[in-house]
């Protein structure tokens, strides 16, 4: 049918471009040791939703690009607690929807909503939609967008696109597609009705995103609970914060203009997380 004439011929494309970034013994070895990280990071992510209360159980889906590859991605079997997800059991899908290696069930939405929006940018390598509760309150509102009240929203308000158009269950490749030029190069997408969405380079950056944001959402709800009047910062104030925050100069130590502060947040939680639940790397 035009569907799947659609996919095999999208797969067809993305194939054809694709560049061997392998090709010596040392590339190898760093592509191989690029896929267990990955994999674990991936795999921690859905271990630490849990802790982080941004799960549903086993719906939701969180995906990342297999590196090396433009065509592929990693996403845990359905039916899985998120609290079970182990690296070694992740599915690994192709663009296509044809499941390439592990065993399980892929769910139609998390393939339908993830594989357009991993084929759009090398930005969006991990993908993670949640319908977490402080956001996915937000997205109900008339009006979604968000307000400029504080220094966390200041740091988010131009990464995010607001998706209007809720028309049920993601359940086609069209319905990702759409989803993807929504987003755009933005990495937060506000799904009205629905969830929430956020993407990054890898694992680390995107769960960063996503902490961050539900966070920023429950200080916010709370805020306008209290039925009090809201002060707004200035667009001058907004663009200062985003200024500061893009301008590695300004950042706190050698430490950070090393390492960016979204990947020492994630390592923290990775130390965390493997006292407790070790077992996520197996």
């Amino acid at each position: 049918d035009v569907y799947k004439r659609q996919l095999m011929t999208h797969s067809t494309a993305l194939a054809a471009e694709r560049k061997d970034s392998a090709g010596t013994p040392a590339a190898d070895t760093a592509l191989e040791a690029s896929r267990a990280t990955a994999r674990r990071h991936l795999a921690a992510a859905h271990r630490l939703a849990v802790w982080h209360d941004l799960t549903e159980g086993i719906y939701n889906h969180f995906t990342v690009a297999v590196p090396g590859t433009d065509d592929r991605f990693h996403v845990p079997p359905f039916g899985l607690h998120w609290s079970e997800v182990k690296a070694s059991e992740l599915l690994t899908v192709h663009h296509d929807g044809r499941v390439l290696d592990g065993e399980g069930i892929l769910q139609r939405s998390a393939y339908s909503i993830h594989a357009p929006i991993h084929a759009s940018s090398p930005a969006h390598a991990a993908v993670l939609h949640t319908h977490m509760p402080y956001a996915s309150a937000l997205v109900r509102l008339e009006d979604q967008r968000l307000q400029p009240l504080g220094q966390t929203e200041a740091l988010l308000l131009d990464q995010i696109a607001y998706d209007d158009s809720y028309d049920g269950l993601a359940r086609d490749w069209a319905e990702g597609e759409r989803l993807a030029r929504v987003l755009g190069n933005k990495s937060i997408l506000f799904m009205g009705n629905h969830g929430i969405l956020v993407t990054g380079r890898s694992v680390a950056q995107a769960y960063d995103r996503l902490y961050s944001l539900e966070r920023y959402a429950r200080v916010h709800l709370h805020a306008l609970w209290t039925g009090r009047p809201v002060k707004n910062l200035s667009p001058e104030q907004v663009a200062k914060v985003q200024y500061q925050i893009g301008n590695t100069a300004l950042h706190d130590g050698q430490a950070s203009a090393a390492k960016p502060a979204y990947e020492l947040h994630f390592d923290a939680l990775l130390r965390l997380l493997d006292r407790k639940e070790p077992d996520f790397k197996a």
